[in-house]
């Protein structure tokens, strides 16, 4: 008697995450298990390139692979009835045009905040920090923020077995000072840019780490030291162009790491306190215990600072809503490249 071995269907996803500076794709082959098994993956610079087209192309010929079955691309913008213009390129990106075009029957565009929201569901556990073990739901949601070019804030809800992903633009909200210092800062950025209110993006994100470095500086809270001061120098007066050539905010995060500049170390606290208190405002909002993840790229880089600042003191600081927050679980994702993961996980749906 012979044994008949069932075969396993297999399907081509491709994934991937399109910035203004880098478009990175992944290749990933997914079976009836929801494993997924990446087969190659190249990064190219986006700004060589009149459009997303020949990028997939070349990528596909790189990869010596046929045409996948399904595809989705994390845009860095915004996305509307199934087209995205990319917020530093000129590039449009209409998913009927790209499936006709390259020939891939399924084309999905998502905003790459919420392929993070997708991507933590593939996340392992060395992929994460546990900044708050807390008390976790399986049924409650889930809630994203994430600090780097910008603020983004989203949440996941449970609808069977499956979660759905909302992004939205939390990050657009008003920042909301707590003290003398915070109070200053509003003030200081309302008169600088002459401006009728400041969001919460205007100091929790890269931007913000510099506009607090300059708030601190220019009302002479400490010393500045002349290598910083030369590089945040250069960068104010690259104002305005797309690529700057330096970039202060890592500079002032490492200097603060280092321990080796005052003014950076006040920055990088105030910025921490400020950036625990709006994942606290977040968590009341949503009460996620199904976890509150903080994404972006700053947080795993300063996670040092994070771990041993006030970040955790804000997050809960809530009057009354202390208990709730407690019970919250918190984690610092750690892996740069949760996007594509959920790209790829958003591919496999469709």
């Amino acid at each position: 008697m012979t044994r008949e071995t069932k075969k396993v269907q297999t399907t081509l996803l491709l994934a991937g995450d399109i910035g203004g500076t880098k478009t990175i794709l992944r290749l990933v082959e997914t079976s009836d298990s929801p494993s997924l098994h990446t087969i190659y993956q190249e990064s190219f610079h986006s700004g060589d390139f009149p459009d997303l087209v020949p990028i997939v192309q070349e990528f596909l010929v790189n990869a010596n692979a046929p045409i996948p079955e399904k595809a989705c691309f994390a845009i860095a913008g915004p996305v509307v009835k199934n087209t995205a213009k990319l917020t530093n390129l000129a590039w449009f990106l209409d998913t009927e045009r790209l499936e006709q075009e390259l020939g891939i029957p399924h084309v999905s565009l998502i905003n790459d905040f919420a392929a993070v929201g997708y991507g933590i569901l593939g996340l392992e556990k060395d992929d994460l920090y546990p900044l708050q073990v807390g008390n976790f739901a399986d049924d409650a949601p889930i809630g994203i923020i994430g600090a780097g070019t910008g603020l983004g804030q989203g949440f996941l809800i449970k609808q069977g077995n499956y979660y759905q992903v909302f992004p939205s633009e939390g990050g657009h909200t008003d920042f909301a000072p707590r003290n003398e210092l915070e109070f200053q800062l509003l003030k200081y950025l309302l008169d600088k840019h002459d401006i009728q209110r400041v969001s919460v993006e205007r100091v929790v994100s890269g931007m913000g780490i510099v506009a607090i470095y300059q708030f601190l500086r220019d009302r002479k809270f400490a010393t500045e030291s002349p290598d910083i001061a030369q590089i945040v120098r250069t960068w104010e007066q690259e104002a305005g162009q797309e690529e700057k050539s330096v970039d202060p905010g890592a500079v002032i995060g490492t200097a603060a790491l280092q321990k080796r500049d005052r003014l950076c170390e006040q920055t990088l606290q105030l910025f921490i306190d400020a950036y625990g208190a709006e994942a606290g405002n977040l968590a009341l909002k949503l009460l996620p215990y199904g976890g509150l993840y903080i994404a972006g790229g700053i947080a795993p880089k300063i996670l040092p600072l994070i771990q041993n600042s006030g970040f955790l003191l804000n997050f809960t600081q809530k009057g009354r809503m202390r208990p709730l927050l407690e019970e919250i679980p918190v984690y610092i994702i750690l892996n740069s490249q949760v996007g594509l993961i959920g790209a790829a996980l958003c591919a496999a749906r469709l």
